[in-house]
């Protein structure tokens, strides 16, 4: 079965990436070395394993376009939102077992070096992907 572990993060969570100090601690060089050292390391034993399917960063949301209708017409709007502080960030795919399995993968993520401001508030999701013959998905724990 297929899952989707989703990663999250705000526009001030990118901004501190790049050293930019917004309401959250400017991240250092080796603060961002550090959290990419671990995802490379993240991505490699799931390669090995053989569950690895995909994993892609997105870039920070002010690039972000939404496309919709309002009261009938279409609409498009650059982002971020203020509708919502945290957005999709960045995406594993992984191939496993089942959820339990998806779920042990995506635990490790918590011992991704946080950065200045601390793991505080830090989630990803996991959703199974629906495999066009079901939506129903994976329920076990």
């Amino acid at each position: 079965m297929k899952y989707m572990i989703m990663l999250y993060g705000s526009q001030q969570d990118y901004d501190a990436m790049v050293g930019k100090a917004t309401g959250k601690p400017a991240w250092t060089a080796d603060d961002f070395a550090a959290m990419g050292a671990f995802m490379e390391k993240w991505n490699n034993e799931l390669v090995e394993s053989g569950e690895f399917v995909d994993a892609q960063g997105l870039a920070e949301p002010v690039r972000t376009r939404r496309v919709g209708l309002q009261n009938g017409a279409r609409v498009v709007t650059d982002g971020p939102y203020a509708e919502s502080q945290e957005v999709l960030a960045g995406f594993t795919i992984v191939d496993c077992d089942g959820l339990a399995r998806a779920t042990e993968i995506a635990d490790r993520l918590a011992d991704c070096p946080p950065g200045p401001s601390g793991p505080e508030g830090l989630y990803v999701d996991i959703r199974p992907i629906a495999d066009g013959s079901t939506i129903k998905g994976d329920l076990e724990a």
